[in-house]
């Protein structure tokens, strides 16, 4: 006999194995917590040679869906739903009505929210959020530096940087819970209130550092934003550094299409 044909019209054999694995994660065929068939019963189960479930499982893990433990294999993740994070999330209403962005977010998408207060308190400010806030590199600032958690699972880092100047007379900045609607909500209350929030993702691979954090596989997807809170009064008070694991967030935006 012949050897399997390993590629084909609808695509190379790897992909389409990869696909039917996906596939079976999402219907549920393979839960949260199963093993993932070795690649020897891969091998079996579609006549394929090694070389081609190793190429199949990697396009596996780049789903987000398995994580890979050393000396067990491929384990599918119990990773919480993915949430929708919208243009509007930073709505005066939401602020006003005691609500966080992701608080309010979470709570909409019927999830469990915690967020665990990592550090408060002052830093020299980093060169590139130095920048954004018009401020010479290593000035002090308030550094709030935070870790979400969604249904018990890490989802997300967050590092705020506020000018000193405007922060030290607002003593809820510098507490774990600022109060309802957080820290935008703080700085509303004492005059600064907000034009728009500027904001820039990048994609890219986490650190072996980062995945930890964030309790993914090394090499898995993240998305870097950074936002800009800009005031009526065109200064930004808040630049946000954020690291979100990729298959947790759909990021959703209305653009207008009138000048």
């Amino acid at each position: 006999m012949g050897t399997a044909v390993e590629g084909g019209r609808s695509g190379p054999r790897y992909v389409q194995i990869a696909d039917e694995i996906v596939q079976q994660i999402r219907a549920g065929v393979l839960k949260p917590g199963d093993m993932v068939p070795s690649e020897s019963e891969l091998v079996d189960r579609y006549g394929v040679s090694g070389g081609t479930i190793r190429k199949a499982m990697v396009e596996v893990r780049a789903s987000g869906l398995v994580e890979t433990r050393h000396g067990k294999g491929s384990i599918v993740k119990d990773r919480p739903p993915v949430r929708h994070r919208s243009s509007d999330r930073f709505r005066r209403s939401l602020r006003q009505g005691g609500k966080a962005a992701y608080l309010a977010e979470s709570a909409q998408s019927g999830a469990t929210a915690k967020v665990s207060v990592l550090y408060i308190g002052p830093m020299e400010a980093p060169a590139d959020a130095a920048q954004r806030l018009g401020v010479p590199a290593g000035t002090q600032v308030l550094a709030r530096r935070r870790l979400y958690f969604r249904n018990g699972t890490p989802v997300e880092t967050a590092s705020s940087y506020l000018p000193w100047d405007v922060v030290k007379d607002i003593p809820e900045l510098f507490a774990e819970n600022p109060g309802g609607g957080g820290i935008y909500a703080r700085l509303e209350d004492h005059g600064h209130e907000f034009a728009e929030f500027v904001e820039t993702l990048q994609a890219r691979p986490a650190s072996k550092a980062e995945a930890s954090e964030l309790a993914l596989s090394p090499g898995a997807p993240v998305v870097h934003l950074i936002r800009e809170a800009r005031t009526t009064a065109g200064v930004v008070v808040e630049v946000c550094d954020t690291l979100m694991a990729a298959d947790q967030f759909v990021f959703e935006y209305r653009i207008p299409a009138a000048d």
